[in-house]
């Protein structure tokens, strides 16, 4: 079955249709056991593909309806076999898409605003849906998950494609890494504490705009531009810094705290149940300057090393590298988009554009001089030698050097396989209507009997 639409739902796509007259239009245009399908529903996921960017065909409308089918065919399926979603699972999913609702429309009292409810309201009302949607993810997960497949499987996969679809491959890389990062030392912690108590004193004591502050000194990217303003729901942030959020009262500025970001003041602005907007300020603690250098002394050895042959690559990884991410793993680098440990140009300049800067007049096996390095996800600066492990040319895909991707090829195929024939014996013993107006859509699946 070719899945075309991905199951999910956006408040903002929730869409009633009226006719010209006034008269409102949605009806069940399908049902599949006790589960049925509105036109609004099939709407809902139109305008959704439309603002995700998915080109809109003549074909569009039976390919949701079609999924939205098999999603109940695996719902009815997942409520036999007594599959089960946490609480947590189905809070956490719809903090999630909240989260990305929020961004879209500027904040949750816009989005409040908008929808006409509170967000506690919103969640009651949605909650059964999003764990409908766990729960047929869950039963796909489980129908699939033993599906492996070997050598033979992978080779027969790639001979059978015939020529025009093997698909062309970009340049490949591959990189590792040897990164020694400064320790942060009591006296640097010091630092930032009393540089943030002072702010705090600076607002508490001399009225200073809490707002002017955040914007001035807060070393939270996300915040300091909009005067450390934050709205969130309990679970999303640190437990230090909910602890300190829901004991605090409205209007006060907490002491110094400290979570694994650094250390922060908050304001409580609003709080209400579990949702809750501050203003917060984040100071890092950072090292003195003759830690970096230090740093460079350090890997500049290393690199002389290297380059006199004194030492392999794997045991300078070991002995230089505190990098915990690539220090147990030869240092080699994995790509975050892909999971897998090469890289296209595309994620690079998305991901690390200094390692493209560093390597890219360098031949396979060459070793970068120490260089200033900036962990942009963890916020933490350095010193690092990159070696380019590998560079591929553009080609055609094959099977020496493209194993990974052609064997990912054929599990999905064997997946997608499997699942058409699981849907069809599904739809044999189950209860299935369609909507006359829908009764011509050239389906993946025979929904409707002949």
């Amino acid at each position: 079955m070719k899945l075309i639409v991905s199951f999910s739902f956006s408040l903002l796509s929730v869409f009633t249709s009226f006719s010209q007259k006034g008269e409102v239009i949605d009806k069940i245009v399908a049902q599949v056991g006790d589960n049925v399908v509105l036109l609004s529903d099939v709407q809902a996921q139109k305008l959704q593909a439309i603002q995700g960017g998915v080109e809109i065909t003549p074909e569009i409308d039976c390919q949701i309806l079609e999924q939205l089918m098999y999603q109940y065919l695996l719902l009815n399926q997942a409520q036999l076999d007594s599959i089960i979603v946490t609480d947590a699972q189905v809070d956490a999913e719809m903090e999630n898409k909240l989260r990305v609702i929020e961004q879209q429309i500027g904040g949750r009292q816009k989005l409040e605003e908008f929808y006409g409810k509170t967000v506690n309201q919103i969640k009651r009302e949605f909650r059964p849906i999003i764990k409908n949607q766990l729960l047929s993810k869950e039963m796909e997960r489980q129908m699939t998950s033993e599906i492996t497949v070997t050598p033979r499987d992978v080779e027969n996969f790639f001979n059978s494609l015939p020529m025009d679809s093997i698909p062309l491959i970009n340049s490949q890389l591959s990189f590792q890494q040897i990164v020694y990062y400064p320790q942060v030392t009591v006296d640097d912690k010091k630092r930032a504490y009393d540089q943030l108590n002072d702010i705090r004193n600076a607002i508490i004591r001399d009225g200073k705009s809490f707002s002017t502050q955040a914007r001035i000194h807060s070393m939270d990217p996300g915040s300091a531009t909009k005067g450390g303003k934050m709205e969130a729901t309990r679970g999303m942030m640190v437990p230090a810094f909910e602890a300190t959020v829901f004991n605090t009262q409205i209007g006060d500025v907490s002491d110094v705290f400290e979570t694994t970001y650094g250390y922060h003041i908050l304001k409580l602005l609003d709080r209400k149940g579990d949702n809750y907007t501050v203003q917060h300020i984040l100071i890092i603690p950072n090292f003195e300057n003759d830690a970096i250098e230090q740093a460079a002394y350090k890997l500049d050895s290393c690199y002389q090393l290297l380059k006199a042959g004194k030492i392999t690559w794997e045991e300078a990884v070991k002995k230089y590298s505190n990098d915990e991410a690539t220090m147990q793993n030869g240092g080699i680098i994995t790509n975050p988009i892909t999971g897998e440990q090469t890289w296209d140009m595309e994620d690079l300049n998305r991901v690390d554009q200094q390692i493209y800067l560093l390597t890219d007049a360098m031949e396979q096996g060459d070793i970068s001089e120490p260089n200033l390095y900036t962990n942009l996800m963890e916020r933490k600066q350095g010193v690092r030698i990159v070696r380019l492990l590998k560079r591929t040319s553009p080609h055609r895909a094959n099977l020496k050097d493209d194993y990974t991707l052609i064997q990912r090829a054929t599990e999905n195929n064997k997946r997608m396989k499997h699942i058409e024939t699981w849907t069809q014996q599904k739809i044999s013993n189950a209860y299935i209507k369609i909507d006359d107006d829908y009764k011509n859509c050239e389906f993946q699946n025979d929904w409707i009997a002949k």
